[in-house]
């Protein structure tokens, strides 16, 4: 089997990505869609800024209206309302011929790769800069640069139906940068793939940010890709944008369902097997009270040997979930304090141990 991670790319999604500067790159102003024959819009008055060098990520479920955003930013739909503004510059207001320029320097990834099969690896590639009247010299150069940074120099003359997932979006990706864009935009560049190769891939989505500076915008529904890749986030629902904000911070502290629903496990109530045992007061001399401990990336990170030392007695882990998003600790610690805690002296000892602590109950019979 032929590995799909280059040398580094996996330590590559350990480091934070390229931060993006102050300066917006793209800007959505009011942005609706509506459909010819439809009474709801597809999109309602989306407003978004991307910074320069960013890599922005935009969630949401089947049908949220991901797809259709991803095409009004390319103008592959026309808005029904608003602007979209990138580099100062309102593509809107575009002609045909300068839409075809502008386009040229945008590049797009595609969910399922669209290859043509009856070319190989690196006719593909190169098709674009064809298109273009880019001269035979400037296109073999550009091929193979392209060629060594996606990581398939040994691939090129092989046809896309020899090639796995893996290889065609990286060939994809190449493809996507053969005219030097400033722009990358994602449409469900990793739905299709292994989670062994969706990692590979956002591993070299990460490598080309931090090397080209590339500004990049993926859609996705997958809660997973936004951890691992962007810096920030946003969540759309019936074309709707309900909650955005830094990666860290919506992952640790969600502040809507929908987001939520989206999340991993760690954002789950407390566990089934404890509901029937948890009441608010103390049912006997051996209840012990149960604390959840909230890391959202304020400044707090787990220490399990300053929590038993502050807690000082009898401490039982129940449940753990942390990760670290843009080195942040963010997740949460469930824990059953020593029978002698009640609420006021649990919170007075753990005090500062979290940025955020909330007192469930106690615990009687577990």
């Amino acid at each position: 089997m032929v590995s799909l991670t280059l040398p580094g790319e996996q330590d590559a999604l350990l480091e934070p990505a390229h931060e993006g500067s102050g300066k917006a790159h793209v800007q959505i102003v009011g942005l609706t869609k509506r459909y010819a024959g439809q009474t709801q819009d597809a999109l309602k008055n989306i407003n978004l800024q991307v910074k320069r060098g960013e890599i922005f990520g935009i969630i949401g479920r089947s049908g949220a209206g991901k797809s259709t955003l991803i095409r009004c930013l390319n103008r592959l739909e026309a808005p029904s309302a608003g602007q979209v503004v990138i580099d100062g510059m309102d593509i809107g207001t575009l002609s045909d011929r300068e839409l075809v320029q502008w386009r040229r320097r945008t590049g797009m990834i595609f969910q399922h790769f669209n290859l043509l099969s009856a070319k190989t690896l690196r006719e593909n590639i190169e098709l674009p800069m064809k298109v273009a009247g880019v001269p035979a010299a400037q296109r073999q150069r550009k091929v193979d640069e392209l060629l060594a940074l996606v990581g398939l120099e040994q691939r090129q003359h092989a046809w896309p139906a020899q090639l796995s997932g893996g290889q065609k979006q990286r060939v994809g990706i190449a493809r996507a940068l053969v005219h030097d864009p400033e722009l990358l935009l994602c449409d469900e560049a990793t739905s299709a793939l292994d989670p062994e190769t969706t990692r590979a891939i956002l591993a070299l989505l990460k490598k080309i940010n931090q090397q080209r500076h590339i500004t990049i915008v993926l859609i996705t529904h997958e809660m997973d890709v936004v951890h691992d890749l962007c810096h920030q986030v946003a969540v759309i629902d019936q074309g709707e944008i309900i909650e955005r904000g830094p990666v860290w911070q919506v992952y640790s502290d969600p502040q809507q369902e929908t987001t939520r629903q989206l999340l991993n496990p760690q954002h789950q109530t407390l566990p089934e097997n404890l509901v029937p045992l948890l009441t608010p007061q103390r049912q006997n001399a051996a209840s012990r009270l149960l604390v959840r401990l909230r890391y959202t990336g304020q400044g707090a990170s787990p220490d399990l040997g300053a929590l038993s030392r502050q807690a000082s007695g009898e401490v039982t882990l129940l449940f753990s979930a942390i990760e670290w998003v843009d080195n942040k600790a963010t997740g949460q610690l469930l824990l059953l304090l020593d029978a002698r805690h009640d609420r006021t002296a649990a919170q007075q000892a753990l005090q500062g141990i979290a940025d955020q602590l909330e007192i469930a109950g106690y615990v009687t019979g577990l």
